[in-house]
């Protein structure tokens, strides 16, 4: 009971608190779509034959994340973290959906995961881990706001 109280605490929630209702899905939903700009630029490089820098997609990345831990910890979300692993999944979603219709525009063939649906439960759980990582971060800056 110890260490599952203590998780709960380390991970921002309290089991008689969380619920699908508990979450601020607006912001959950806008966060994971903000993401797909990381995908999007890649499509635009690829259609305009452009070869940018490689470091672009973890400066993206990095840049992704910084604002989703701004908002959450900033916007004193309840569930800073199960907010951001949501907001993991969602993108996760989104991109795989993006992939689908981005193949079958460009090549005229579904490719990605929906083409390989064994590629769909890691691409979720990469996506799961990022959330966590950045919600992490996001409830020790809002538990140091106070």
């Amino acid at each position: 009971m110890c260490g599952r109280v203590a998780l709960h605490n380390v991970l921002g929630m309290n089991t008689s608190t969380v619920s699908p209702k508990t979450l601020h899905w607006p912001l959950i939903l806008g966060l994971g779509t903000l993401a797909l700009i990381r995908p999007l630029s890649r499509i635009i490089e690829n259609r305009a034959n452009a070869d940018l820098s490689p470091q672009l997609p973890i400066a993206m990345t990095l840049g992704i994340t910084v604002v989703w831990i701004a908002a959450v910890a900033y916007a004193r979300v309840r569930q800073p973290v199960l907010t951001l692993i949501c907001a993991g999944l969602t993108y996760g979603v989104l991109a795989i959906v993006l992939s689908a219709i981005g193949s079958l525009v460009m090549s005229g063939r579904l490719e990605g995961p929906l083409a390989t649906p064994i590629a769909i439960a890691p691409v979720l759980l990469v996506n799961a881990i990022w959330g966590l990582f950045a919600g992490v971060i996001a409830l020790v800056i809002a538990r140091a706001r106070g």
